[in-house]
């Protein structure tokens, strides 16, 4: 693809190996043109993360914002190492001045930071530097969000819900056309689509969207941070099937 007139730090997803690697687990491809891809989010449990990797989920989400009703704390989410190789594991972390999702990267507990706060191209830059794979989420009201959203710099954009102050998710559904203008405006950004996603939808949004990938939270439990298998597996099937 002609990659004229997008930013320099795209054209890396054609040629960095760590960009490869967040792109390419056990040889399938998570962020690919041809099929959706499931990211259950909120994960807290060492038991619902395995169970999700022997179901063939293609991604976990921890969440280390200490306000959310799914944190995890990362002393003891250390079993998360446990899972290296057999699903790929996304830290979500908001406005976090720290060190943290660094050391985590270091330390072997996550493959991807996702950042769902109010942070900078800057702030993502630092991590594009260090090598570390970086998804930016975004809230979009409108069509002024879906041009500032391809403008971060990120490996990937998360599209969610418009709901300033609340953070790390709200569960509601927003205008799945703005997320097909991004598509039609930045080809060559992975999109991963979030908001209000459950079992009901979920094929829906990916035969309208087409997105890389699915970000499922509240759509796939029983309660905030306890995961109903019996949901994800009908988003697995959406997603296999939808496309």
């Amino acid at each position: 693809m002609d990659t004229e007139g997008f930013p320099e730090s795209y054209r890396r997803l054609q040629n960095s190996p760590a960009v490869d690697r967040f792109l390419r687990r056990n040889g399938m491809d998570f962020l690919g043109t041809t099929t959706t891809s499931l990211k259950v989010c909120g994960v807290t449990r060492q038991g619902d993360a395995e169970k999700l990797v022997e179901l063939g989920v293609d991604a976990v989400g921890f969440n280390f914002w200490p306000k959310s009703k799914r944190y995890l704390d990362p002393s003891e989410g250390r079993w998360a190492r446990g899972l290296a190789g057999s699903i790929l594991r996304v830290g979500v972390f908001v406005n976090e001045g720290s060190e943290l999702a660094y050391r985590l990267f270091e330390d072997g507990m996550i493959d991807v930071v996702q950042l769902h706060g109010d942070e900078t191209p800057e702030t993502v830059g630092g991590f594009a530097k260090a090598g570390i794979p970086v998804i930016k989420a975004v809230g979009v009201k409108d069509a002024a969000d879906i041009g500032s959203a391809g403008e971060y710099g990120a490996d990937a954009v998360l599209l969610d819900a418009h709901a300033p102050l609340v953070f790390g998710g709200t569960g509601e559904v927003f205008d799945w056309g703005l997320a097909q203008g991004f598509k039609s405006r930045f080809p060559i950004i992975p999109m991963i689509l979030a908001g209000g996603i459950t079992p009901a939808n979920a094929r829906q949004a990916v035969s309208e969207v087409g997105p890389a990938a699915l970000d499922v939270a509240s759509g796939a439990e029983l309660s905030p941070g306890v995961k109903d298998f019996v949901k994800v597996k009908a988003l697995l099937e959406a997603c296999r099937e939808g496309r």
